[in-house]
Order: C-alpha cells, then sequence, then structure tokens
C-alpha cells in the first residue's frame, strides 16, 4: 500500500523480530550481513521493544554481538525485571486496597496490557501503571492511594479538580520507589473525541493475575479501540505500540472489526482504527482484517496519514513539536471536530495560566477570563521574536 522509501536495516530487523510470529530465518539472515549494534539498541529503546529485541539476540546465541552491547543489554535486562516485578507488586496493591473499600477498578496498558496480551509481565517495557474508577470514587480513590504512599506533584486536591481536572486523569507518584500510577476517570481530555468511553469499558471487562491476586482489565473491542484511541492520539511514536495493536489483530481473528470501527466512527474518531490496521500490516504483517479492507482502500486520508507516519518511524525524522493537548487533534475525524477542540482548549484553564499569574484561591474563576488574553499575548511575543530573528539586521 505505502510508496515509503525502504528504511535502515536496524528498523527492518526489528520489525522482524516484534511481529506476532517473528520470521527468524529472516532475523538471522540479517545478522549475519552486518548491523550496527549501538543504532540497534538505540532503536530498540525509542521504541519500547528491548525486551524482543534481547530474546531475539540470545535466540541467535548472541553470534556477533560486541561484548559491551551484551553488557547494556544485560543491564536493562536486570532493571526491566526489578521494574516489573516492582510495579505489578504497586498494582497488586492497589487493588487489594480499592477492593476492601468497595472501589471498582480496570486496570489498562502497563502490566496489565502484559499479562493479557503476552502472558508474561516482562514482554512488554513500561514505566508507570494506568487504572480507571468510576468519576464519582476519584476522590476517595486519590485518598487510597494517599495511604499508599502516593502524591500528586501539581499542588493538592483543590488545585488539581480547578487546573488539571480537564485531563480526566491525575498522575500520583511515590518517590521512594520511584513508582507512578495515573488515575482516569475517562481516557482522554474534555477537548476531543476517543474511541473507547468509560462506560463501554465498565460493561465488558477480562481479568488478569498479578501476583496473588486477580485485577479487571481491557479485552477484545474494548481493547482494540483503546490500543487505536492511543496509538493514534500519541502519533504511533513506538513500533511497540503497533506490535500491540497487531498482536491482537492476529490473536482475536473472531473480532467483529467493522462493528469496532463503526464504534469507533460514532464517536467521530473512527480513523483510529483503520490507521492502527494498516501500519500492523505495513510494519508487521498482519493483515488488515477483512471487513475493513475496502474501508481503508478508500480513506485516503488513513493513507497520508500512515505514510507520514511510517516514514517518521523508519527513517527516525523528529516529530515537529506540537503544543501540550494539540496532538490529541489527529483523533478527530472531521475538521470540524478539530476547531471545535482548538477552541475548548483556548477556554480551559490549565495549570500553565497559574504559573504565569499565580492568584489565590478565591481568584482562580478570573483564569476563564484570562486565559484568551494569555495565549493571543504569548503566539504575538513567538511571533515578534521569529520576526525579529529573520530580520535583516539593521545599519546604522
Amino acid at each position: 500500500m505505502s510508496a515509503v522509501q525502504s528504511s535502515p536495516p536496524e528498523f527492518d530487523y526489528l520489525c522482524l523480530i516484534v511481529r506476532p510470529e517473528p520470521d527468524w530465518g529472516a532475523a538471522r539472515a540479517a545478522l549475519r550481513t552486518g548491523l550496527d549494534y549501538d543504532r540497534l539498541l538505540r532503536l530498540a529503546a525509542q521504541h519500547g521493544v528491548r525486551p524482543q529485541l534481547i530474546a531475539a539476540l540470545a535466540r541467535a546465541s548472541w553470534e556477533g554481538v560486541p561484548p559491551e552491547v551484551r553488557a547494556e543489554c544485560d543491564a536493562f535486562q536486570h532493571y526491566h525485571l526489578t521494574r516489573v516485578l516492582c510495579l505489578s507488586d504497586e498494582l497488586r496493591r492497589a487493588g487489594e486496597l480499592f477492593a476492601r473499600n468497595g472501589i471498582a477498578l480496570i486496570a489498562f496498558k502497563g502490566a496489565a496490557l502484559a499479562a493479557f496480551l503476552y502472558g508474561d509481565l516482562s514482554r512488554r517495557e513500561y514505566g508507570d501503571l494506568d487504572i480507571l474508577v468510576p468519576g464519582d470514587c476519584v476522590a476517595e480513590a486519590e485518598r487510597l492511594l494517599g495511604s499508599l504512599g502516593y502524591s500528586g506533584p501539581f499542588g493538592d486536591a483543590e488545585f488539581r479538580h480547578v487546573f488539571l481536572a480537564f485531563q480526566q486523569q491525575y498522575a500520583f507518584v511515590r518517590d521512594d520507589i520511584g513508582a507512578s500510577i495515573d488515575l482516569h476517570w475517562h481516557f482522554n481530555g474534555t477537548h476531543s473525541p476517543f474511541p473507547l468511553q468509560p462506560e463501554e469499558a465498565w460493561r465488558e471487562t477480562a481479568e488478569v493475575k498479578i501476583g496473588d491476586r486477580r485485577i479487571a482489565t481491557l479485552s477484545g473491542a474494548n481493547l482494540a479501540l483503546l490500543l487505536a484511541g492511543h496509538g493514534t492520539k500519541e502519533a504511533w511514536k513506538k513500533l511497540g505500540w503497533v506490535r500491540d495493536f497487531a498482536t491482537l489483530v492476529q490473536r482475536e481473528p473472531d473480532l467483529d472489526w467493522g462493528g469496532i470501527f463503526r464504534r469507533a466512527q460514532a464517536r467521530r474518531c473512527g480513523n483510529a482504527v483503520l490507521l492502527g490496521c494498516v501500519l500492523a500490516e505495513e510494519l508487521l504483517g498482519v493483515p488488515v482484517p477483512p471487513a475493513l479492507a475496502k474501508i481503508v482502500q478508500g480513506c485516503s486520508a488513513v493513507r497520508t496519514n500512515a505514510d507520514a507516519i511510517l516514514g517518521l518511524m523508519r527513517h527516525g525524522a523528529p516529530l515537529a513539536p506540537v503544543r501540550p493537548y494539540l496532538e490529541d487533534l489527529v483523533l478527530c475525524d472531521r475538521r470540524w471536530d478539530r476547531v471545535k477542540s482548538v477552541v475548548r482548549q483556548g477556554l480551559t484553564r490549565t495549570a500553565g495560566d497559574y504559573l504565569a499569574w499565580p492568584l489565590p484561591p478565591p481568584w482562580w474563576r478570573l483564569y476563564h477570563l484570562t486565559r484568551p488574553f494569555r495565549l493571543v499575548f504569548k503566539a504575538s511575543t513567538r511571533l515578534r521574536l521569529l520576526l525579529g530573528r529573520d530580520r535583516e539586521p539593521e545599519i546604522r
């Protein structure tokens, strides 16, 4: 489908070994042609697939791998396994405490996804935990996380409610062990659509075993919608995210992909599902589900976006800087939704408003009025700096 130029052999090698059914013959042949192992390791780290790279090199008996590269792999493996044990134990503790206090919890991404998709907590790279709770339980969930040693790095509960609630998630950290938990009551911010809604997630869950405890997680169509939405929102910057989506497509061929697409389309972000399918086929050899093949072929916007992402992934070109929260615009199928999203963001108070002009709590409502002016001033300042930088020097 894609006209994207061929990619470096190190990236091609990663694609061979992380696909749901790795091509071990082609992978071993690629090793024998000679690869830049430093670059290979950097790419694996960038794309979140170091566990797969280490397993593949070990399968090939570390043939031709420089000793210093193998030492770096061994060091990462030790760190990764230690990290996995720490995060999985934190998820187990949170699940136990929430259940004891009558709060439902769904774990997604991270350890829960590793356990569900791969049956092994160590077969994905992840740096934090994501949990979903009912919207009316957020305050109690915050209190419980506090009892586990977690705190919000951005002010107290009142500050979070005023300046961060639009994200529909709060981050909590435990500095002593370097763990973080993202507490969600929705899968995306208030300013843009997302393929999966919380009420849909609560209606159908699966379970994974984390330590000695069973934790609810997403599965089937709901998982497909989450992975497609998250990957698209993040511009599919990591091959590991494509691997997750491709693994689900390969593992569950009986999923109603036509129905999954229609659900996302009803949320005005159906292209996210199509884009995930195209990338899974182009990079990892997993065919687009038959129910979506004709739809993909007829959607020029998806093909254009896929080619742009493939070019960036294959050649390592840096993504253009995007203003915070504007990256979500790519989820919108319609231009009008993108316009509405920008307007909503322009009127939403954020922590940046407080940092630019700290006011006492009784005056925080003023930020609704001052934010548009601050954004205009900020944009005009940047424009003046840009014009000043490009202007010819004045001769005196």
